[in-house]
């Protein structure tokens, strides 16, 4: 047998080959994808919805949630400025261990950049040492520009562990400026002594 034979019979050996490593990789897929679905170990071969539903079904429910309670939590803010804070709601809804949100609405309606910061209290005072905020504005100081408005959330949840007697909470906020930013009321007058002990009135 001449080498140029020996040299086609190995090219058909390698074309059966590799034409048989394709059919089987193609017959791969769908013959993974009926095992699996038999075994039911593979949730990838499974619709979304049903894969959704089976997983919801699996997942133990929330028990640090009580819905057996409800609390009523009331929404307040105080301005010591002159500038606009209000919540976008007044009260709310929730289960203890339930994860809320309220926003808080803020715009400073000076003419002059400001530097201010929010405070939080409670009523009943009890109730501060359950609620628990995850985010909030109060953390950090803020300047705002004149004319800014800014929209600030509230994430909070209440401890369940919150006396049953406590059927209702107030969050309240207490916005004022910080720093030495805050002019001089219009035609308020400095006084001072001079060195002389007379007595000098300023505008």
């Amino acid at each position: 047998m001449s080498i140029r034979q020996e040299n086609v019979k190995m090219v058909g050996k390698l074309a059966v080959v590799a034409a048989g490593m394709f059919a089987f990789g193609y017959a791969l897929v769908p013959l993974y994808k009926a095992i699996c679905e038999m075994t039911g170990i593979n949730i990838l071969a499974l619709g979304e919805r049903e894969i959704t539903g089976k997983i919801n079904k699996t997942l133990p429910a929330n028990t640090q949630v009580d819905y057996s309670r409800t609390i009523t939590v009331e929404f307040d803010a105080n301005a010591r400025g002159p500038w606009r804070f209000k919540p976008a709601q007044v009260e709310m809804q929730v289960h203890p261990g339930e994860m809320s949100t309220v926003q808080y609405e803020f715009e400073n309606v000076q003419d002059r950049r400001m530097s201010a910061q929010a405070i939080p209290s409670y009523a009943p005072r009890q109730a501060a040492a359950h609620f628990n905020k995850l985010e909030c504005f109060c953390f950090n100081q803020y300047t705002l520009e004149p004319g800014e408005k800014k929209v600030w959330p509230v994430v909070f949840v209440i401890d369940p562990k919150l006396s049953k007697d406590v059927k209702t909470i107030t969050l309240s906020y207490t916005f004022f400026e910080v720093g030495s930013g805050t002019p001089p009321a219009p035609g308020s007058k400095t006084v001072s002594v001079d060195a002389q002990g007379k007595v000098q009135v300023g505008v």
